[in-house]
């Protein structure tokens, strides 16, 4: 990584946009493609002098309302928004989390777990964290969620994926109460001391705004898992999945296994999964 990635990417991002994409005037002949500094400025609400600085490398360290004026006025996408903040925290030096006495989150898998996943094929099942991470899983699982994305990142991770893909608020038609879920989830198992948790947390307020804070905020007491949980594939239509949890005992972790909530939808997964009519049965939600 060069010494000024945070000004490079700042300049090719306001390079790629043009006056029209942020609501200004065309303003004639232009030298150099894309907005104008000043323009940026303008619409960022910041000073020309100090854009030139963070884009030439000369300030290191804008604050967070600094990022989010400028990812907000650049029409940055959540990936685009989380990208900006690793470069910032890198820019600045302080990208490696200090070593705290709290407990990492689980990611590896015990033989036992492996195993017991393998048994619940063909079911889509998966081994989540604390956090959300998916860190193992069944083959019908990824039949399930890699064609909208979820397994996109590595490690993979559901709480992550709803706030800050945009492909989530097309996969779950309810994306509201899976946000809502979601948010609750994370800070019921994760606790308020966790700096990894922290970490997530931080990211997803930068990437997804008031959509994750206001959740997190709202949130009180263990989430509340909808009976059922609608699903847009790509390849199968509409599904309507019951979800199955199987805590661990001695650890932050817990296997969700999604079941067919009706005929339709075992059918679905039959064919997704490549498996002969009925290994899937509908169960009643």
């Amino acid at each position: 990584m060069s010494e000024n990635e945070l000004g490079a990417y700042l300049r090719a991002r306001r390079e790629a946009l043009k006056p029209a994409n942020v609501g200004l005037p065309d303003g004639g002949r232009r030298r150099t493609p894309g907005l104008r500094r000043s323009e940026l400025a303008t619409v960022a609400g910041v000073s020309v002098e100090y854009l030139t600085r963070l884009e030439q490398g000369r300030d290191r360290n804008p604050s967070v309302q600094v990022l989010v004026s400028l990812a907000d006025a650049l029409r940055m996408t959540p990936d685009e928004r989380i990208h900006l903040r690793h470069l910032a925290k890198v820019t600045s030096g302080g990208i490696a989390l200090c070593p705290a006495a709290s407990q990492a989150p689980a990611r590896t898998v015990r033989p036992a777990v492996r195993a017991l996943l393998e048994r619940l094929e063909p079911a889509p099942a998966a081994l989540f964290n604390r956090l959300g991470e998916v860190i193992a899983r069944t083959t019908g699982f990824e039949r399930l969620f890699g064609p909208i994305g979820l397994l996109d990142d590595e490690p993979p991770s559901l709480t992550r994926y709803v706030f800050a893909d945009v492909r989530a608020r097309i996969a779950f038609p309810d994306w509201d109460k899976v946000a809502d879920e979601q948010a609750a989830a994370l800070k019921y198992e994760a606790g308020p001391d966790d700096p990894w948790a922290g970490e997530l947390v931080d990211v997803l307020s930068f990437a997804a705004g008031e959509a994750f804070t206001g959740r997190l905020a709202a949130a009180a007491g263990p989430p509340r898992m909808a009976p059922v949980q609608r699903m847009a594939h790509p390849r199968a239509g509409e599904l309507r999945l019951a979800r199955e949890p199987l805590d661990l005992l001695g650890d932050d972790q817990r296997i969700l296994v999604y079941l067919p909530a009706d005929a339709e939808t075992a059918a679905a997964l039959d064919r997704l999964t490549g498996r002969h009519p009925g290994a899937l049965r509908a169960v009643s939600a």
